[in-house]
């Protein structure tokens, strides 16, 4: 695996790999649209797909900034035709399919994506203070290891070439203990429960795991970003 030099955001990362420029791109597990926007600012024709209700209502409630669109749907059935975007992303999303349906999703992605189409798929790796943290609500070790299983198999089964894998540090900035506990509460319903169960606890290690900044507190953790190009 070769390392990143530095510190990245998981955009530069992208950008770093492809023009997105004029390119119709699918965000699998899109959240409140954020990298959607981002990416739709730099010309991508962008369509976000995700499955959480209050996440998919934030991501619609934005004004739009370059005609992206959201769908409700999952990773392993996703609601768009054969051959229908030249760029597939998962960004932080893959480990949250359901493990026995991980293989499903990345042959969805390949379904979707043209002929010599690409999926960048970007997940967290299981150190750093971020996931320190984190892993108090909920541990994703073991969801994280199938994840990259899975994308192995799809490598080994030829439904796509591997192109690239690289490591690279990212740093994620709450502004307080509230804006942490709500961004974890949007994943996912159970996720909700867990932070308000653990409020008490989760408030001492945000304090004692975080790094002041002048934006509130940082916490440092470690990503790998696979390149994959569908066959021609």
């Amino acid at each position: 695996m070769e390392p990143m030099s530095g510190q990245r955001t998981p955009l530069q990362a992208l950008i770093e790999q492809t023009e997105f420029r004029g390119r119709r791109v699918l965000d699998v597990g899109c959240g409140e649209g954020r990298l959607a926007r981002a990416l739709a600012e730099r010309g991508a024709i962008v369509t976000g797909v995700e499955c959480g209700e209050e996440a998919l209502a934030k991501a619609r409630a934005y004004p739009p900034v370059g005609g992206e669109r959201y769908l409700a749907g999952v990773g392993q059935a996703l609601p768009l035709p054969e051959a229908a975007v030249d760029i597939v992303v998962f960004m932080n999303s893959l480990h949250h399919v359901p493990i026995q349906e991980m293989d499903q999703a990345l042959t969805e992605a390949a379904r979707v994506l043209v002929p010599g189409g690409l999926a960048l798929v970007n997940e967290p790796l299981t150190d750093g203070s971020m996931f320190e943290l984190s892993r108090l609500v909920e541990d994703e070790t073991a969801e994280r290891a199938a994840a990259y299983a899975a994308l192995r198999r799809a490598v080994a089964a030829t439904r796509f070439e591997e192109l690239q894998e690289q490591t690279y540090g990212d740093t994620a900035v709450y502004a307080d203990y509230d804006a942490f506990a709500g961004r974890m509460g949007l994943i996912e319903a159970r996720r909700k429960a867990a932070v308000a169960a653990g409020e008490e606890t989760l408030r001492a290690r945000f304090a004692a795991l975080g790094r002041p900044v002048a934006d509130g507190m940082a916490f440092d953790l470690s990503m790998r970003l696979n390149v994959l190009r569908k066959p021609v």
